[in-house]
Formats: C-alpha cells, structure tokens, sequence
C-alpha cells in the first residue's frame, strides 16, 4: 500500500464519523511508503482527539508510533493509548501498547488500535459527556 492510500483511508474514516464537528490534521509524507500524522478531531460536545502517528506501509501497515489522546471539553485526560517503551515495571503482556485509562497514573495493558477503533470507542462517548 502506498502512504497516500493510508492517508486517504484515515480521511474517509474521519469524515464518517457522525459526532466529528471539525478536523485539522496534517499528513506528511516522507517517501511512497512512510509518513508522519499529527493533528486534532473535535467531536461536537468540544471532546479532543489528538493523533499521532507514524507508519510505514512497506509490508503492510505498521504503526511504528502512534498516540491517540483523548480529552473532554476541560481538557482532562479521558484516555490516551500509546506505543510508548516506557512502563516496562508495570509487566504488560502488551508492552510497549499500553493506555492511560483516565488518568495519566492508570495505565492498562492494551493492543495497538486502528484510528477507526478509536473514533468508535469514543462515539458512545460523545453522547455522554
């Protein structure tokens, strides 16, 4: 897969989520098969995503690091999923995945999920906060 697939498969995934009130997110590509996103989805209640990723689409997609932090409206953490190598005390059967459920101090064993898993974890949300 060429990066700019990668890219625009993100772009649809954003652009069919129902409770996305605006986007800004940057797409930099480095070469056919690896690029760099960074930016922000605001959901219609004010909730932030911040996503980061970096991926390589050389033998499939491989997200070499990614950050997915999600705030309410005051900009408390809600959660934030990350590959991160720290947290190597804690023995998760997932390191270096982890996700800091609630708070920066609750981390939590946790697989690498897709933006598309991310925007669909947070969709109940929306309607709650």
């Amino acid at each position: 897969m060429q990066i700019e697939s990668y890219f625009q498969k993100i772009r649809d995934t954003v652009d069919h989520c129902d409770s996305v009130q605006d986007v800004a997110i940057d797409y930099d590509r480095r070469d056919k098969s690896t690029g760099f996103i960074r930016g922000t989805i605001i959901f219609r209640n004010g909730s932030i995503l911040h996503v980061r990723e970096f991926i390589s689409t050389i033998a499939g997609v491989n997200r070499l690091m990614y950050s997915y932090q999600y705030m309410d409206a005051a900009k408390h953490l809600l959660f934030r999923y990350d590959n991160a190598d720290h947290h190597r005390h804690l023995n998760l059967p997932t390191h270096p995945h982890h996700k800091h459920d609630g708070s920066e101090e609750t981390i939590v064993a946790a697989t690498g999920p897709t933006v598309a898993a991310v925007l669909a974890e947070i969709e109940p949300l929306v309607q709650l906060l």
